[in-house]
């Protein structure tokens, strides 16, 4: 049974702290047996909004190269949580907006798929503790959902405030999904209530195992985000086989394929379907 690793990040606006940690991290995965490693939401920036597209690359831009060299390197599916990807300049110049966007290389170091986050993080939770964010104001909304073929089974791509939408999931296993990837940058304060509840949900509803690779801590943004942390692995039944603590690191569980194939047999969710 393949392995697979979450790594939790403790983001910033210093990119190349980002990378040398989570090259680390990832190289731990590895070294542990991880054969499918995720990493969180913005995984090379997290800090002032406003700047996110004047550091955004194209997908085959240095920083995402140096992301496939080391999966090819390692032998590993790598999925990077998401990356801010350069949207095309435009008539009046370089663009203000970039896609957040998930990208998967291969054992091969070879591209797989990437995925541009279609729910975007446009809240008001002042009234409960939390924050005001438009996510919209800088960041392109994807088109279209993504399921990718890798060597632990059919992966389902999503992007944290996806996690909010259960007709998406639904869609990706309509797809052919087994494996969910939700990469997040969680509130504390909406992490506190609603993370660990929706990710089982999704998972329990799916029948799919879910990893869920997070941010966690405070982030340089002029105290705009605190992130939850709690790095998840979900089973297909709603059990939380693994999870990080407090602080940046690493969560791993084997990823039984035939657990999906009996739980559905069980509980046999596409022929019960009336709606």
């Amino acid at each position: 049974m393949p392995l697979a690793a979450c790594v939790q990040l403790n983001g910033s606006s210093d990119v190349a702290r980002n990378l040398s940690v989570t090259e680390t991290l990832v190289r731990r995965a590895a070294a542990a047996g991880a054969t499918l490693i995720a990493t969180p939401e913005a995984t090379t920036y997290l800090g002032p909004h406003h700047r996110k597209a004047q550091l955004a690359e194209a997908l085959d831009g240095p920083t995402h190269q140096r992301f496939a060299r080391l999966a090819g390197e390692l032998g590993v599916t790598l999925v990077v949580g998401s990356v801010a990807e350069r949207c095309p300049d435009t008539a009046d110049g370089p663009p203000t907006q970039s896609w957040n966007t998930t990208v998967v290389f291969g054992p091969d170091g070879g591209f797989i798929a990437s995925y541009r986050k279609l729910h975007l993080f446009d809240v008001d939770l002042r009234s409960a503790g939390g924050v005001q964010f438009q996510e919209s104001k800088r960041t392109a909304r994807g088109d279209a959902p993504v399921v990718a073929d890798t060597p632990a089974g059919r992966l389902g791509l999503s992007i944290c405030f996806d996690l909010r939408f259960p007709e998406f999931y639904r869609h990706l296993v309509d797809e052919g999904a087994t494996i969910l990837c939700v990469p997040s940058a969680f509130t504390v304060r909406t992490g506190m209530d609603h993370w660990h509840v929706l990710l089982r949900a999704r998972a329990i509803e799916t029948q799919c195992w879910v990893l869920a690779p997070a941010q966690w801590g405070p982030h340089d943004d002029a105290g705009l985000r605190h992130s939850y942390g709690h790095s998840l692995i979900v089973d297909p039944w709603g059990t939380v086989v693994a999870e990080c603590g407090e602080g940046e690191g690493i969560c791993l569980a084997e990823i039984d394929s035939a657990r999906v194939d009996t739980i559905r047999a069980g509980i046999p969710m596409a022929s019960n379907r009336r709606l």
